[in-house]
């Protein structure tokens, strides 16, 4: 399909206004590694959670919510709405103590927490590992959503996809650091919701769905409105309800969701004005992320099994797309196509820049990793600010383009969100322990991040050649949660613990509170009683239930709403405003 002159004005004003802010940006950003990294740690809150919110909504993040609705109905997005009770876990348990440890990047925490060559050893690895490998594995799927949705609506190839989108985001995210990005990410996030509201408004309106009534009471889609799976598919109720809620969101590590914050996340807390500042931030991006942000996708997404009920279909009706790429997630710009002249200009916008803040982001993430915690720290330690702002620069094109090459080796949005799971499963009970119990120590993050890659290696390429057959996705995640935990702990307890000055230090600084450390105080004579910060765990947990109910009733209100169930919405929402009362209330009395 080709693109109407108007469509293009709306697309490239939004280029220009990205790189004018990049431009604007570049001389503050480059004084020093704190400014382009971390933005001077003077970010307010509400800058700082639509950032959040904009990195993850990146331009896949619709390509697979599509393809779980269309595969699973609204009740398969269990597989990231479990994900909210680590978001909750993070904003009242630990959002204080990341801007608290007052550390440049969340790898510097690791000699920060623990001693020895070890601990150096973790923080490099990790530099490189999380910096480039699972850094571009994340921004490949993100590439993998523009191709698809070039390749439906531009006609574009996927290697064009990749150069085009790439070039102007490498332009600015690379200039003006993260400031630049967190300002785009607001002009981004406002962009991308109009664009999505806009076009499910328009797409459920199409002669062929008949409005939002003759959506939901259509007969190809009635087996897939229901928030929660079937309870007598005992095969779809674990994979989709039980193992994300008792598993997946303590056990796994995966990026916007780490146990105990991490990555991109812990950057925007550490890049906050204070403390107060830092926990509003990540509690505001998980309502909007979680409660507000979901539907317009999943409407389209039920409307596409109406206009294209099998992937047949979808291949039929864009005879010109690579085979390769047709999967449930390409229904989602599939659906796009359909849409006018100036509002296909302002969601293909949209789409674009959600790509563009996501991308950004995870390059200025990982470009940090490459020129703090690996450059700066172990290959030139008397660089100067500048010089480390340039490595940063010339690391943000490095993995732009690594990613661009894995991107053209990926075919499902899906499949890669199963194999990042699968990589990261096990270790996320190390992140939430490591700071409140003082028996973690380098060797625990070392086996657990070891192991959980080797178990995804055997069970992703080597079980099947041996025993020929493959275990459910689900139950490999279950079996790598309990092989990496077990190995992690006993090796944990088979090693020496960090050295006790290290500990020391760490717990003045931070003022952990919880029985994992009376051992420890113990043996040094310290008394609880007299801790500068008076944080309760039970005052904490409580928040945190009433973060949780507070999110899942606006979700499930919203839901019952477009449903036309008025009567469930509105206890739903009674149920919201008294969870989000008792909450403000204790927010502010702490």
């Amino acid at each position: 399909m080709e693109l109407s002159f108007i469509d293009w004005v709306i697309i490239f004003s939004f280029f220009a206004i990205f790189i004018a802010i990049g431009i604007l940006f570049t001389k503050r950003s480059g004084k020093n590694s704190t400014e382009y990294f971390l933005s001077g740690r003077n970010m307010p809150w509400w800058l700082l959670g639509t950032s959040m919110v904009a990195t993850t909504f990146s331009a896949d993040t619709p390509n697979l919510v599509a393809n779980i609705v269309r595969e699973d109905g609204v009740s398969g997005n269990w597989v990231w709405w479990a994900f909210l009770i680590t978001g909750m876990m993070t904003v009242f348990f630990y959002a204080r103590l990341w801007r608290r440890s007052e550390v440049l990047t969340d790898l510097a925490f690791y000699e920060l927490r623990y001693s020895g060559k070890e601990a150096t050893f973790l923080r490099a690895f990790r530099a490189l590992y999380l910096g480039i490998f699972f850094n571009v594995m994340i921004m490949a799927t993100v590439c993998l959503a523009g191709i698809k949705i070039g390749g439906i609506l531009l006609g574009l190839t996927p290697f064009e996809c990749v150069f085009y989108s790439s070039v102007i985001t490498v332009f600015y995210s690379s200039l003006g650091g993260l400031r630049s990005i967190i300002i785009t990410d607001l002009i981004q996030f406002v962009l991308a919701m109009v664009g999505s509201i806009w076009a499910c408004v328009y797409l459920v309106n199409l002669e062929e769905i008949g409005g939002l009534n003759q959506l939901i009471s259509n007969d190809l889609i009635s087996d897939k409105l229901n928030f929660l799976p079937d309870f007598n598919d005992y095969g779809t109720l674990i994979t989709v309800l039980i193992i994300p809620i008792a598993v997946q969101w303590w056990a796994v590590w995966y990026p916007g969701a780490e146990p105990g914050g991490g990555g991109y996340i812990a950057q925007r807390m550490l890049s906050a004005k204070d403390e107060r500042n830092a926990i509003n931030a990540t509690l505001f991006f998980n309502i909007v992320h979680y409660a507000i942000r979901p539907w317009p996708w999943i409407l389209i997404a039920l409307a596409s099994l109406i206009i294209y009920p099998t992937l047949s279909d979808i291949s039929f009706a864009f005879p010109n797309v690579d085979s390769s790429i047709i999967g449930h997630d390409i229904a989602y710009p599939a659906m796009l196509s359909k849409l006018p002249s100036g509002l296909l200009g302002v969601v293909l916008a949209s789409l674009l820049a959600a790509f563009m803040s996501t991308i950004s982001s995870h390059l200025n993430w990982g470009a940090s990793y490459i020129s703090i915690d690996f450059y700066k720290r172990f290959i030139y330690s008397e660089a100067s600010e500048k010089k480390v702002v340039l490595v940063g620069r010339i690391s943000t094109v490095f993995l732009m383009i690594l990613a661009g090459f894995v991107a053209l080796e990926l075919n499902d949005a899906l499949d890669a969100f199963q194999i990042l799971l699968q990589i990261g499963a096990g270790t996320g009970s190390i992140f939430l322990l490591r700071w409140f119990w003082w028996r973690v120590n380098a060797y625990s993050e070392i086996t657990g991040m070891t192991v959980s890659f080797l178990v995804a290696i055997y069970f992703h390429s080597i079980h099947e050649r041996i025993f020929g057959f493959t275990f459910e996705s689900h139950y490999e995640l279950v079996l790598s949660v309990f092989i990496t935990t077990l190995s992690w702990i006993l090796v944990t307890l088979l090693t020496k613990p960090t050295e006790n000055s290290r500990l020391l230090e760490f717990y003045k600084k931070i003022k952990p509170y919880g029985i994992g450390w009376n051992k420890f105080l113990k043996n040094n004579n310290i008394a609880v009683k007299n801790k500068e910060f008076k944080e309760s765990p039970m005052s904490d947990l409580l928040s945190m239930f009433l973060g949780i109910v507070l999110v899942y009733s606006g979700l499930f209100g919203i839901g019952y709403l477009l449903y036309g169930n008025i009567t469930y919405s509105l206890i739903l929402f009674f149920l919201l405003f008294i969870s989000a009362y008792k909450l403000n209330k204790i927010m502010n009395s702490n």
